[in-house]
């Protein structure tokens, strides 16, 4: 063992899962240089802190890969004073071998992986983050089940040759308008209310986790701040909270441009050259959420929405305008997260209709609950708008208005010429002035 080796700090490769884990103990600079000291070997995952205090100390790294119950490990880690990370799982599972695998092996792997220096580290969420995203996850889940319980009981009326032209009705009033579709026999009868049960309880559900969203919404005035913006309302604002967290991790808008995934997928490799749009790579349920933002911003009057019309107008494709107006969209949701904004000094019409939108969605029970007004409410999401957040625009940072570029004049290049002329002390300069000239070009052209 040479001295680089023995001196350079561990890096601890860690294979966990919900019962166990795995431990290889790595020490080295590189892959080649990597000699294993010592390998735990499934080992209870609820003497991974007694575990960890015994073996390991603070100038180790612990290093896993990016699994359900890995920001749980490395929280576990961190309170004990444990350095750790967690590495992309994408990357990590095109290095394993197919014929040869068990938990030694990918200890081993993911330890190597990191010592490569190729690996992508991901971010740890907060735990304030980390229940938003629960709550968003949640959400989700159950307004797709909802979406599920429709289409099926759609479909069940189909099969037995009932087509409803306005779709379903109200839940409070569907079961009566589907009893005076058609004369059901008591079981067709008890599918029907089978089906309308679950859904009436995903509908419930659906607007328990929307109204918790907007008072979260309303309580923090970086979230209520988002909503300025034009195309964005509590669901957005709560997901770019939830998602996005800690703005300070994205250096520039294009850092979060290329993390939701808004940016353009290409190949320029040898003599072919591909271009492709803007899915398959980064967060598909935040990106999915501006694009339907930038719909609703070109339905508008938005001088966005102007720009957007022009962009689909000269490419013809409307895809390709509301992926553009949603890119620029992020770009703003980065400078107004970063605090780079201008005050609110006034809340306009479209702002306060916004804000009344959001308090319908914490619904009449909660309202009741909280002991407030729906009056007291919008006045403190008002006054939270107004005061809540300090905005600093770049003191370094002047505009500076762009040259407008056109094609010079007749007249302006003759002067130019005579200029240069004089320069040169021609004696015999081609125009006295740029009039004469300039009727002298009008005799040769007629």
């Amino acid at each position: 063992m040479t001295q680089n080796a023995t001196t350079s700090p561990r890096v601890i490769g860690l294979d966990c899962h919900p019962d166990s884990f795995t431990a290889a103990l790595v020490r080295g600079q590189t892959p080649a240089q990597a000699t294993i000291e010592k390998v735990f070997n499934k080992v209870p995952i609820d003497r991974l802190s007694t575990w960890a205090g015994k073996n390991l100390n603070s100038q180790d790294l612990v290093v896993l890969e990016a699994s359900g119950n890995s920001f749980e490990v490395v929280r576990r880690l961190q309170a004990i004073g444990l350095k750790a990370s967690v590495l992309e799982s994408c990357q990590l599972g095109k290095l394993k071998e197919v014929h040869a695998n068990n938990d030694k092996i990918s200890a081993l792997r993911i330890a190597k992986a990191y010592l490569a220096g190729t690996t992508k580290t991901v971010w740890v969420p907060d735990p304030l983050t980390q229940e938003r995203r629960d709550w968003f996850h949640a959400h989700r889940k159950i307004t797709k089940r909802t979406t599920q319980m429709t289409n099926r009981l759609l479909s069940y009326l189909s099969d037995n040759g009932v087509r409803l032209a306005q779709g379903l009705p109200a839940l409070e009033h569907c079961q009566a308008v589907l009893c005076k579709t058609k004369a059901w026999t008591p079981r067709q009868w008890q599918v029907i209310e089978g089906m309308l049960l679950e859904l009436r309880h995903a509908q419930e559900q659906r607007e328990h986790w929307r109204s918790l969203m907007a008072q979260e919404v309303l309580s923090d005035p970086l979230l209520l701040s988002m909503v300025r913006l034009c195309g964005v309302r509590d669901l957005v604002a709560f997901a770019l909270g939830a998602i996005i967290g800690d703005i300070h991790r994205f250096a520039n808008p294009r850092k979060l441009i290329a993390y939701v995934g808004l940016n353009p997928a290409f190949d320029d490799s040898g003599e072919d050259q591909w271009e492709g749009g803007i899915g398959g790579h980064g967060r598909k349920d935040l990106r999915s959420l501006l694009c339907e933002s930038a719909q609703s911003i070109l339905r508008s009057t938005h001088p966005l929405a102007k720009w957007g019309k022009k962009l689909l107008a000269s490419k013809g494709s409307y895809n390709l305008a509301v992926a553009a107006v949603a890119r620029r969209l992020t770009v703003a949701i980065w400078y107004l997260m970063m605090g780079r904004w201008t005050e609110l000094e006034e809340v306009d019409d479209r702002l306060s209709q916004k804000v009344g939108k959001i308090i319908t969605h914490v619904g009449k029970k909660r309202i009741k609950t909280s002991g407030k007004t729906r009056k007291q409410l919008r006045e403190e999401a008002v006054h939270s708008l107004k005061t809540g957040r300090v905005y600093v625009l770049g003191p370094r940072k002047m505009f500076t208005p762009k040259p407008t570029t056109r094609p010079r004049t007749m007249l302006e290049e003759i002067r130019q010429e005579m200029e240069e002329y004089e320069r040169t002390h021609d004696p015999r300069p081609k125009y006295k002035s740029p009039q004469e000239a300039a009727s002298d070009l009008r005799d040769v052209k007629l």
